[in-house]
């Protein structure tokens, strides 16, 4: 019997179009799609007196720095506190100011590259009727996911928003499903859990003993995802969303 279904957000619900984030090139070397916009908001703004290349090796080192005592370890590093260590490095004055102009800049690209797909409204409608329903997404500003959610009208049909920067946890850590089982109110055995990611969803939600769903709508290549991945293997998978309300309700037979 399945009570309640958890979904995933980006690559999920909705499109993250890596494409259009892709990394471009300077003076014969590649760096991140928004460094260009980063470098120049804080050289017009702060000040900071360096060229790209130097500035994006710095944002890189200071990143990798951070990364090894977070994301590493399965906790959240998010993007203000990113900007606010490269502040603090860059030895600003107003390194808060620079980390929040910083995070506008990096959110509107990400927010700005994501699309959603028009049918999955009328699939969470539908879903709605017979299911809880929650979101349980890996992201390092929930204030632009939560936008996310509410331009694309999803939120009003979620009972629980968990998003790891807000929680400080990563899945597939299994504090960040708890959390949405316990927001939920409905036990592990009767929730479906759906996301793209054989790690961070199916690994993740198959250790509380969640059922889950791969989508496989945005995966390149899910039979060579699928050979390189050694965890618990998906107990169902799916091209696309609009499948999912007859497997729910087969599962609830």
């Amino acid at each position: 019997m399945i009570r309640g279904i958890v979904f995933d957000l980006f690559d999920t619900l909705v499109d993250q179009n890596h494409e259009r984030l892709m990394p471009v090139e300077v003076e014969g070397r590649r760096v991140g799609a928004t460094t260009p916009a980063l470098h120049a908001c804080a050289r017009d703004r702060f000040g900071v007196d360096l060229p790209l290349l130097e500035f994006a090796d710095r944002a890189r080192d200071v990143d990798r720095e951070l990364r090894a005592e977070t994301i590493d370890q399965g906790v959240e590093l998010s993007t203000l506190d990113r900007f606010t260590a490269l502040g603090t490095h860059l030895r600003l004055s107003d390194v808060l100011a620079f980390a929040q102009a910083l995070t506008e800049v990096h959110m509107g690209a990400l927010y700005e590259a994501c699309t959603v797909p028009a049918h999955h409204e009328n699939i969470l409608v539908a879903l709605g009727i017979e299911y809880s329903m929650a979101l349980c997404s890996n992201f390092t500003h929930a204030a632009t996911a939560r936008t996310v959610l509410r331009d694309a009208r999803f939120d009003e049909h979620l009972s629980s928003v968990v998003i790891s920067e807000e929680i400080g946890i990563r899945k597939p850590r299994p504090e960040i499903f708890q959390a949405v089982i316990d927001d939920l109110g409905v036990p592990p055995e009767e929730l479906l859990h759906v996301g793209d990611n054989l790690i961070a969803d199916v690994q993740g939600a198959s250790a509380l003993g969640i059922r889950t769903v791969w989508l496989t709508r945005k995966v390149k290549d899910p039979e060579a995802a699928l050979a390189a991945y050694d965890g618990p293997r998906p107990d169902f998978a799916l091209e696309d969303l609009v499948d999912l309300p007859v497997l729910a309700a087969r599962l609830s037979v």
